[in-house]
């Protein structure tokens, strides 16, 4: 395995993995490893900077249909540290940035900004947004910017009480969403309209000015995370694409389908294909059967969840006061059920 970074080491701020990615580490025996490095979350709320609730409460059993289904948030930390021990035996090469390809009938070169040219029988390309990788298998160009910015953070453990529940908090072109992850951590995250590529003097100053009258505890989050335990990050996404795969080469993740965060499956989905990926590789007689079959599986799903995310999160960003008028009292006059329903056909889509 070949990673940018110098070094494996902690990062990132926190994430949530639904039942779906929950399945998948349960098939790999890691879904106690990963329960027991984060929080498992029962309850989630949409409310207003006030502090009103933009309609009911969910409970998230219901959206699984299954009492024993688990969504667990979890520092990013927490996760590699899991997941790097479960692949212990695998040699992972720091500092080694891939800048492209060769591909004969039956091997991919890898070839790095080092000059490390790699051989080898297969090349997943899971190097994110800005992949290499799919740069040279379909060469579409940048990605998409949604509009929006964000801010993640995570408390230091004991600053602020967790949460009993998630929240996620809209606004007038504003949202601030808050989740317990264990171990006394709270993360968080603020997404805000903006131009891209900006940047913060006094990150601190900057969110108080934004979200520190809005409900309690967002004022009290803000004042304990550390500025420097503060991500700036601008949100993208890219148009689908029906092809992942070129030879030998494939594309997994955000290299393959990166979406907005919105509705929290961008992780998950990246678990889901490297889950189905696997069993394709298992199962097919040849490496093209089992990336043919693997982009059959995979592309219409993940697809669903990239237009799904974007269209959610145009909603959660209208800053119109007429419009936000009647979002909001559109979701005060939502009942559970249709919640429910709504979050079932989504993440049935396959």
């Amino acid at each position: 395995m070949l990673e940018r970074a110098t070094a494996i080491h902690p990062a990132g701020a926190g994430l949530a993995l639904q039942p779906n990615a929950m399945a998948v580490l349960d098939a790999l025996g890691l879904d106690d490893a990963v329960s027991a490095a984060g929080a498992a979350l029962s309850r989630a709320v949409l409310l207003d900077p006030s502090g009103r609730q933009l309609g009911p409460e969910t409970r998230l059993e219901r959206v699984f249909e299954n009492t024993a289904a688990r969504v667990v948030a979890l520092h990013r930390a927490r996760l590699h540290d899991v997941l790097l021990a479960a692949a212990a035996n695998t040699i992972v090469r720091t500092g080694v940035r891939v800048t492209g390809y060769e591909q004969s009938t039956n091997r991919v070169t890898v070839i790095g900004d080092d000059g490390t040219r790699l051989e080898t029988d297969l090349l997943v390309g899971a190097d994110g947004l800005h992949s290499t990788v799919r740069a040279q298998l379909v060469d579409d160009g940048p990605p998409r910017y949604a509009g929006y910015t964000s801010w993640r953070g995570v408390t230091p453990a004991g600053t602020v009480p967790p949460p009993d529940r998630v929240t996620e908090t809209w606004g007038r072109g504003e949202r601030f969403g808050i989740v317990d992850i264990g171990f006394g951590e709270i993360y968080w995250f603020a997404v805000a309209d903006a131009a891209p590529g900006g940047t913060d003097g006094d990150v601190r100053a900057e969110l108080r000015a934004r979200f520190g009258h809005w409900h309690p505890p967002v004022p009290a989050v803000l004042d304990a995370t550390p500025a420097d335990r503060i991500l700036r990050t601008d949100i993208f996404d890219r148009e689908p694409i029906p092809l992942w795969h070129d030879g030998r080469v494939v594309l997994l993740g955000d290299a393959a389908h990166p979406m907005t965060p919105n509705l929290g499956q961008g992780a998950a989905q990246a678990i889901e294909d490297a889950g189905v990926l696997a069993e394709s590789l298992t199962a097919a007689a040849t490496v093209e059967d089992a990336l043919r079959a693997y982009e059959a599986a995979r592309v219409g799903r993940t697809s669903a969840f990239v237009r799904a995310s974007r269209r959610f999160g145009e909603v959660a960003q209208w800053r119109h006061p007429l419009a936000v008028f009647a979002r909001d009292l559109m979701m005060r006059l939502t009942p559970e059920s249709a919640l429910v329903a709504q979050a079932r056909r989504m993440l049935a889509v396959r």
